[in-house]
């Protein structure tokens, strides 16, 4: 037996052996090889100047190393490197290579700068995990060894030390842009218009009524709305604005409150921020800077065009919104249109630059470059004004400002890419080679894109850089003035669906569309429906609904209820109420055709124009004769008498709907009980056959009791003459003669007739 046992546990033994053995041969070959992460620092350099320098002129360079690592590196060490690559133009600026799939150890494009102890700078103490170094790098000109030309040139700081059981390595690096002015001078100057956009996602629910402070935190000093305007203090902008934001602010400074999730509010802290943000704006317009007025509610233009009828026609109430509002939030006002990315194609900006009542040649059609790709991308070292061709759209070309994306790339690394100083050395290295780059004046427009800056600080960055010597800082109408006749080229190219907003959205924002435009069709002047329904409708259709879909379902579904809530007031009146829900209107129906009220109220503050429609819900005969509409002023009724036909008795279930002018149903339709109580074709028969039995019998008992009053007429007639004399002689022919006494016994039955008209055969 335990010889058994042990031949038992060998074999198993081997079997796991065997098993062991066999997941090892079956793992992929990659796993088996694939190394372990290897340790990394993240390097960020902070400043660097100056932004251009000139030949003969230091560089000084400060930032940081972080160990984002898990090991401690002995000896570290930072280094200024540099590619001596001369890059001469925008196109070459934009094919840097990023290294991305290239281990940090072996990324030697930048090459490390050791011969000036300037130039790099030892740590004192080994690097340990999450711990953060500060470096100041002074490179003289000498060290970077580049000619006297005009030109940009990648340069940068890389980290190098020692990790556990291993040699020194690079574990970080982090690279930036260094425009050189050479000796020549410049040729030209560049024109530049900065817009910067001051826009945010919509937060007023209606009225006094917010959804959250975000706003409010926004238009403070250190909110990037607040930072924003602060740029026009010093340099000459452009303002791309949206004006239902101006309105939401503008009700900030009146006074707010947030509406919690419980429906509880709570009094808003940023009345005197608003007013403050406000009082800066308009001293800001005062100054000189432009204002451009996008379409009310800043919407996704591309998601409501492709969307179809209804919404597309929303794009065009947007811009004319803001045409018949602007000048009374900001007089003096350009009426503008932002596109970028795949909402730039041809079918986009074709249709929501033109087609809306107040459109002019004068409006603003501002495209960002990067909806090209970079094959078919308009030139714009000389303008950006186009004629942008689009023959899909109502013109077949619409006039445009193309804003240079490359101006706001910022790079060359990715994962810095929008940092404050990349952006301006991004911003620097292009202006400075557009200007070395030929003759007569340049023009070129830079438009932040959207979601790029959240803070506001790189933003920041771009205004500081129109002081550089090279650049004329402009407005936006200053670069189309410039530039009177416009180039020509090509609409992007763009995929099936380019919009932002989800289908969830758009689906909520038909409904809300519904509702307004009842509510709209329902009064008899449609110019009086509240501004506020309009208004709401618009925001949202906010492309700044992107990101927070919670917040825009919140929006639209408290939009939604507080027009049905209008829309309700208008409704029949229903004395039948149980536990505070209405019952079902009962009515009766006598007889094939017939007629019944129903009473519709108005509980709002306009007069409207109502219909009834009476719908069966469960049969066929029941038939209803049109009315028409009516108009009730504020607080009136109306009792219209409805007239029906069945063809069959029982009951019918139907439903009142109150519709408007148009026939479109006005909140929920009202149930009724029809009992319909009518003679069918039998028996109409048997009613016809009892009426003919009835008034035969009559006749021929009429006809029986004549011919038998004659008879006896007759017989009596005949006594009298043969003897009208008694006994004793005397004329018994007296008329009074024979009559009853008074009070005295009646005449015998048979001297009155039997049988007659009212007789209980009769």
């Amino acid at each position: 037996m335990f010889r058994r046992r042990l031949r038992l546990s060998a074999v198993a033994g081997a079997c796991l052996v065997v098993a062991a053995s066999a997941a090892t041969l079956g793992a992929p070959a990659e796993a088996e090889a694939a190394p372990a992460d290897e340790p990394a620092v993240q390097v960020t350099i902070d400043s660097f100047g100056p932004t251009a320098p000139k030949p003969g002129q230091q560089v000084v360079i400060k930032g940081r190393v972080t160990n984002t690592s898990s090991v401690t590196f002995e000896e570290p060490q930072a280094l200024a490197c540099i590619d001596r690559t001369r890059l001469a133009s925008t196109a070459a600026l934009d094919a840097i290579s990023t290294e991305q799939n290239i281990p940090m150890s072996d990324r030697d494009s930048c090459r490390n700068l050791a011969n000036d102890e300037q130039t790099f700078q030892p740590f004192e103490q080994p690097l340990a995990p999450k711990e953060t170094v500060e470096f100041t790098l002074t490179v003289p000109w000498k060290e970077w060894r580049i000619n006297d030309q005009t030109g940009v040139y990648v340069v940068g700081v890389a980290f190098r030390g020692q990790p556990p059981n291993s040699s020194r390595i690079m574990a970080g690096r982090a690279r930036t842009l260094m425009p050189v002015l050479g000796k020549e001078p410049l040729t030209r100057p560049v024109n530049t218009a900065l817009v910067v956009p001051l826009r945010h996602r919509p937060t007023q629910l209606g009225g006094k009524n917010f959804a959250n402070e975000s706003l409010a935190t926004s238009l403070a000093p250190t909110g990037s709305l607040g930072r924003l305007l602060a740029l026009g203090r010093q340099h000459l902008v452009t303002w791309l604005v949206d004006p239902a934001m101006l309105d939401e602010i503008r009700q900030l400074a009146k006074g707010y409150v947030v509406v919690g999730e419980n429906g509880q509010t709570t009094t808003g802290t940023g009345q005197s921020v608003a007013t403050n943000w406000l009082r800066e704006f308009d001293a800001g317009r005062t100054r000189g800077n432009q204002v451009v007025l996008l379409p009310y509610g800043d919407p996704d233009v591309a998601s409501l065009l492709d969307s179809g009828d209804p919404l597309k026609k929303l794009v065009g109430r947007a811009r004319t919104k803001t045409e018949r509002s602007g000048g009374e939030l900001a007089p003096g006002f350009t009426n503008g249109l932002s596109l970028e990315g795949g909402a730039a194609a041809g079918r986009y900006l074709g249709a929501a630059s033109v087609g809306f009542a107040g459109a002019t040649p004068d409006d603003l059609n501002l495209v960002s470059s990067s909806s090209w790709s970079p094959a078919t991308r308009p030139v714009l070292t000389t303008s950006p004004v186009y004629d942008v061709l689009t023959p899909e759209g109502p013109d077949q070309a619409v006039r445009t400002v193309i804003a240079n994306s490359s101006l706001t790339t910022g790079g060359p690394d990715p994962e810095t890419a929008e940092s404050p100083l990349q952006v301006r050395q991004r911003f620097a290295a292009v202006t400075a080679l557009i200007a070395a780059g030929g003759k007569g004046t340049a023009s070129v427009v830079v438009a932040p894109p959207r979601g790029w800056d959240s803070d506001g600080r790189a933003t920041a960055a771009l205004a500081g850089s129109l002081s550089l010597p090279w650049i004329k800082a402009t407005d936006v109408a200053g670069v189309v003035a410039a530039n009177p006749r416009p180039l020509t080229t090509r609409a992007p190219v763009a995929g099936k669906t380019n919009g932002v907003l989800t289908e969830t959205q758009l689906d909520s924002i038909r409904q809300l569309d519904d509702a307004t435009t009842t509510m709209q069709d329902l009064l008899v002047d449609g110019n009086a429906l509240p501004e506020v329904m309009t208004q709401a409708l618009l925001r949202s259709t906010s492309s700044g609904w992107n990101g927070y879909a919670e917040e825009a379902r919140h929006f639209t579904a408290i939009e939604l209820g507080s027009a049905n809530q209008q829309l309700g007031k208008v409704h029949l009146v229903n004395a039948s109420v149980d536990r505070g829900l209405r019952k079902e209107i009962k009515v009766n129906l006598a007889g094939s055709k017939g007629t019944f009220p129903l009473t519709i109220t108005n509980g709002t503050d306009w007069s409207v124009r109502v219909g009834i429609v009476v719908s069966s819900a469960n049969r066929s005969d029941l038939k209803i004769k049109p009315l028409q509409t009516a108009v009730l002023g504020p607080g009136q009724k109306w009792t219209p008498r409805i007239t029906a036909s069945a063809e069959q008795n029982g009951l019918i279930r139907a439903n009142a709907q109150v519709t408007n002018a148009d026939g479109r149903p006005v909140g929920k339709p009202q149930e009724l009980l029809i009992q319909a109580s009518q003679y069918g074709s039998v028996g109409w028969i048997l009613v016809g056959a009892a009426c003919a039995l009835l008034f035969g019998t009559s006749f021929v008992r009429i006809y029986r009791r004549v011919r038998t009053e004659r008879r006896n007429t007759a017989a009596a007639t005949t006594g009298a003459t043969a003897d009208t004399t008694d006994a004793d002689g005397a004329d018994t022919s007296d008329p009074a003669h024979d009559r009853p006494e008074a009070n005295g016994v009646p005449e015998a039955p048979d001297a009155s007739l039997k049988e007659g008209v009212g007789s209980k055969d009769g």
